[in-house]
């Protein structure tokens, strides 16, 4: 067995469990060993004639989920915007979405999630606003614990988003955090979702493959 048939079955021995401790702080969570797999269970959560909108994530790319929604959905697209005052007004608009879609920066073992935001679209419709969140989720991104979770966020993710947005911040230059106070700096509101109330309204979907980072 190679080193990647290793990482899967590992994926695949955890991942129901980790989804039950999210089901238990009433996420409503599944696990999907494949990418296929969870693009198919993430649009049957999806109503037809939902409006659907999303948060910057390579994850929801990466499962197609993104591109699907472009095509069959009503959406809420910033990228559309002509002028900086149009992209903020479609950010604001997509607080009012029926679904928006999302990755994570980190995740616990015990079904916590982890996330830091620049502007703070992102996690604002994480919190409230859409009717329902679905989080993408790869098994790479889940931690044993807070503390580890944190640090993937602060260490990891953020100076790779760093170098995909070109800021000029400590971590992009060397790719360590400074726990800078850089005026491009992209980790402005960091949010740890412990619980999801009102039960069920945030979805995650656990997926048996590396996604983002």
């Amino acid at each position: 067995m190679n080193r990647s048939d290793m990482m899967h079955v590992m994926y695949d021995k955890k991942g129901p469990q980790v989804a039950e401790n999210f089901n238990k702080r009433g996420f409503e969570a599944y696990y999907c060993p494949t990418a296929e797999e969870a693009l198919k269970k993430a649009v049957s959560l999806i109503p037809t004639d939902d409006v659907v909108s999303w948060g910057g994530s390579v994850s929801i790319n990466e499962i197609g989920l993104r591109p699907y929604v472009l095509e069959h959905y009503t959406v809420i697209d910033r990228d559309t915007a002509q002028t900086p005052a149009e992209r903020s007004q479609l950010m604001r608009q997509a607080l009012t979405c029926d679904t928006f879609i999302m990755g994570t920066n980190a995740a616990v073992e015990n079904g916590q999630l982890y996330n830091i935001d620049g502007n703070g679209n992102r996690v604002a419709a994480l919190i409230f606003g859409p009717r329902q969140v679905l989080v993408i989720i790869g098994m790479n991104k889940v931690e044993p614990t807070l503390e580890t979770a944190i640090a993937r966020a602060r260490t990891v993710a953020a100076p790779i988003n760093t170098q995909r947005f070109s800021v000029k911040t400590p971590c992009c230059v060397n790719g360590i955090c400074a726990d800078c106070n850089s005026p491009q700096s992209i980790c402005n509101q960091m949010v740890h979702t412990r619980r999801c109330s009102p039960a069920g309204r945030i979805k995650v979907i656990l997926v048996g493959e590396n996604l983002g980072f």
